[in-house]
Order: C-alpha cells, then structure tokens, then sequence
C-alpha cells in the first residue's frame, strides 16, 4: 500500500451512496479521504461520507494525540481540509441518527510501521508543504504526519523567510537528511543541483532576471537560481526582495562566484521561483556542491 501526503491523491476522496459501499470499505480497510467540515466542542472532526455523516473521535484523531504528545491544535487546524481516515465502525446517537465511526489515527501507525520507519537517510520522498515559519517548512510526508525542513536546507542560495522559497499546500521533493529518535528532519536544497549544474544555464555576457536576496555594504546578492547567487555592486537603489535585470560579467568556477551588474530594478518583491530538480532519482548518498577544484567545498553526506 502506497501512503500518501493528506489531498494529494483525488481517488481517496469519496463520497459513498449505500451504506453497503461503507460496510465494503470498512472490510476491506482502505483508507479514504474527505474534507473536515466540524471539530465540536470535544475536538471530534466530522466528515460528510455522502450516504451518513462521519466521525473521527478525539482520541482517533491523530497519532500522539492519545500517547500526550500531539496538542489539541493538530486537530482544531484541520478544519476545512483534507484529512484521511478508516471506517472501523458505526454508532447512533440518542436521536437515532447512523453515523460512520473513523479513525485517522490507525492509518498514521500503519504510515508509520511500513513507510516511515522505513525510510533511510539519502532517500528522496515526496511531500506536501502544509505551513510555513521562520525557522523552516513543515511538510506532510504522509497520511498526516509532519517533518521539517530548516531554512538553511531549502537552497543555497540565502532566504530571510521559506516563504520566499515555497508555499503552502505546495507538492515537492525532498531528502532524509537526518533521523533521530522520534524525528526526522529533511532537505531541499541537495536535489536542486550543484554549482556547475546550475552555472551551466548562463553564459558571460547574458541578462537575466534575478531577485535580490541581500544588501550588503560590500555589494548586493542576488539570486539567479535557488542554488546560485551572484553578485553585483552595491546600489542605494536596491532593495532586498526585488526583481532585476543583471548582466553577466564573469563565471569563475575556481572561486564559485559569478560577477553581476544591475541592468534594472523592477517593482516585483519577494518574488517566488521555480523549483527545477536536478537529481530523479529515489536515494542520493552523498552531493558535492562545489565545482572540481574549487578552492572551497560544499558537501553533504547522507
């Protein structure tokens, strides 16, 4: 069974026109999605399955929640979004009403035990960005359960925000960079190319487009890929987030520096950019970013 990051797979979500379809579902033990429409007042979630109304109880919320390690938060935040779940049962409540009782917890231990723990570090998985902070994205690696990619690890190129790099509900690839008891912690920026892969775009003498990442009084950095920045004279003129037009003036592998100048200035801030991945396959065991004898080396070793 292939687990997957919560709304990313359309053919989970059902709606169903029996209760027979139920009863085979519940049987057989596929999971199923739907949209949580309601977390009451005893943060139950309820779902419409169609035929019956469906519930999640507190407790089959998610994984932690009954172990006290999940606050009550991961379930309030759920409401109007996807969620996935197993039918286990059914009840009717005093007025006599047939309800579907759900469980997303079991699908999370089932993710868990047979994908998750699984995993090695260097292996690549998809996932799903479900927020953002100032320390990094955390991403649903499956049926739910989240990770983290820390700021540093979302590209090389230097970002004051993962917002400037991804967004929410975003689908993209990422490494295992480090497991630990309990958490495992990811990275982006090894799949998005080394140096001479991303230098390889762009020639001397080229403009192109770049968002200004830093302004230094030294000059001013500016973003051509999210794994390479060049750097041009310092301007008054420009501001950190901005659109531009630069001038390539010199490629020096040796140095991995590129040499810009600013063409023109545009309006654009915080500008988001297109992820390009450069690695295809499914486990990565080591990546030298940095050019064959390169005076500096940037490496990662999983």
């Amino acid at each position: 069974m292939k687990y997957y990051p919560e709304g990313t797979n359309k053919a989970l979500s059902r709606k169903f026109e029996s209760y027979q379809q139920i009863k085979d579902i519940m049987k057989s033990g596929d999971i199923v999605e739907g949209k949580v429409l309601l977390c009451d007042s005893g943060h139950n979630l309820h779902i419409d399955l169609g035929v019956c109304k469906g519930v999640i109880p507190y407790r089959e919320g998610a994984f932690g929640i009954q172990e006290g390690t999940l606050r009550d938060i991961a379930l309030i935040s759920k409401v109007n979004k996807t969620v996935c779940f197993r039918i286990i049962g059914f009840h009717r409540t005093q007025s006599g009403e047939k309800i579907a009782v759900l469980s997303r917890r079991i699908v999370q231990i089932d993710c868990l035990k047979n994908y998750i723990d699984k995993l090695s570090q260097g292996d690549i998985i998809d996932a799903a960005v479900t927020h953002l902070e100032a320390f990094g994205a955390f991403i649903d690696i499956g049926c739910g359960i989240n990770s983290l990619i820390p700021i540093d690890m979302l590209s090389v190129s230097r970002i004051s925000n993962p917002s400037q790099r991804l967004s929410e509900g975003q689908i993209i690839r990422t490494v295992l960079k480090k497991r630990e008891p309990h958490k495992l912690t990811f990275s982006l920026k090894e799949l998005l190319g080394t140096w001479e892969e991303n230098a390889a775009l762009f020639s001397r003498g080229d403009t192109v487009t770049g968002i200004v990442r830093s302004v230094e009084s030294y000059g001013i950095f500016i973003e051509l890929t999210p794994n390479l920045a060049g750097l041009a004279e310092y301007s008054d003129e420009v501001c950190e987030g901005q659109l531009v037009s630069a001038y390539i003036k010199s490629i020096i592998p040796e140095k991995m520096k590129i040499k810009l100048a600013v063409v023109e200035v545009f309006d654009d801030i915080n500008t988001e950019t297109q992820l390009t991945y450069f690695e295809k396959g499914n486990h990565i065991s080591s990546w030298n970013y940095s050019p064959s004898g390169a005076i500096k080396t940037i490496k990662t070793e999983f």
